[in-house]
């Protein structure tokens, strides 16, 4: 293993042991968003060498179901996945992980960016569920690492105007820096309908869809509120299992509602955006630290402190 980025799940596991019905009840190694370089390959393996450099896609189906026979392996109930819950994740020097879904990095796209493909690849998932395409106009609550790997994602697949929203300025000012074309700053307590007004007074119009990546009620209710009749809500955050809404607004409007699950079929495509240099992601690594630092990085993670923390796993290449 060379570079493994910190999820805000990681540290959530870390702190409260479950998320949703995954619960910690053994010891487990977390990190899910890595590269690194092959050691070993088994006898059966055919497409990579020892000493390729790669990224791995966490997520491995256990089983040939109708998910994995129709391309959403993502939904397959028994699928293994890196630090879920009782899956190991690969926050480790040394992992062993399924050779079809290890993808060989082309040599200007570096182990950090290979790492930053399982974000980004969220991003993907997120625009191509919400029919992102040449001239969309895209709302994007929340400017955490989901927020601004969107924000990539929605420009990189031709939207002509994005707008972000989140709490915190300096979030925001990097979601200016990464391509943005409006900020919008919210306060705690804004009400859901106002903010609406605000982006559709901003742009002029409202978005033709929305990818809320916040999970919070409130933010769910502006993103129905704010897409225009006939657009479609993408859903990425997770937040509390129950939430109100304003169904009838969005049914009577014909604003469609959609799930997100991590992510498909995205490896080839991220790989492309970035060897081509159509997105770029080196930005969003703010911090650094080997992996005997691991307890300070999570902590850094955990108190907000930057965008992505990268741990380097390789005692011998600490480089990007």
């Amino acid at each position: 293993m060379h570079s493994v980025g910190i999820c805000g799940s990681d540290v959530h596991y870390w702190q409260n042991g479950r998320i949703g019905d995954f619960v910690v009840k053994k010891p487990m190694v977390v990190g899910h968003e890595a590269a690194g370089r092959v050691v070993k390959v088994g006898s059966a393996v055919k497409h990579l060498n020892v000493g390729d450099r790669v990224a791995i896609e966490p997520g491995v189906p256990r089983e040939t179901d109708e998910y994995f026979k129709n391309g959403r392996y993502n939904l397959s109930p028994t699928i293994f996945f890196c630090a879920t819950p009782p899956d190991d994740g690969n926050l480790c020097r040394y992992y062993k992980h399924s050779a079809n879904f290890c993808y060989k990095l082309p040599d200007n796209v570096t182990f950090e960016e290979g790492a930053l493909i399982e974000p980004l690849s969220v991003g993907i998932h997120a625009c191509r569920r919400a029919g992102v395409t040449l001239g969309s106009v895209v709302f994007i609550c929340g400017a955490g690492p989901i927020g601004l790997v969107s924000l990539l994602v929605a420009k990189a697949m031709g939207a002509s105007q994005v707008i972000v929203t989140d709490l915190s300025p300096e979030r925001l000012k990097m979601a200016k820096q990464l391509g943005a074309d409006f900020q919008l700053t919210v306060k705690k307590g804004d009400a859901p309908e106002q903010l609406a007004k605000s982006v559709h007074d901003t742009l002029g119009a409202q978005p033709h869809m929305t990818i809320e990546c916040t999970g919070a009620e409130s933010s769910i209710q502006t993103a129905i509120y704010a897409t225009r009749s006939g657009g479609v809500v993408v859903l990425v955050g997770l937040g509390s299992p129950m939430a109100t809404i304003p169904l009838v607004n969005a049914a009577t409007r014909e604003v469609d509602i959609r799930g997100v699950f991590r992510y498909c079929n995205t490896w080839p495509m991220a790989i492309a955006m970035l060897s081509s240099g159509k997105v770029n992601v080196k930005p969003l690594v703010t911090h650094r630290f080997p992996l005997e630092q691991a307890l300070e990085a999570f902590e850094t993670t955990r108190q907000g402190v930057g965008i992505k923390v990268m741990l380097k796993c390789d005692q011998n290449d600490l480089n990007p």
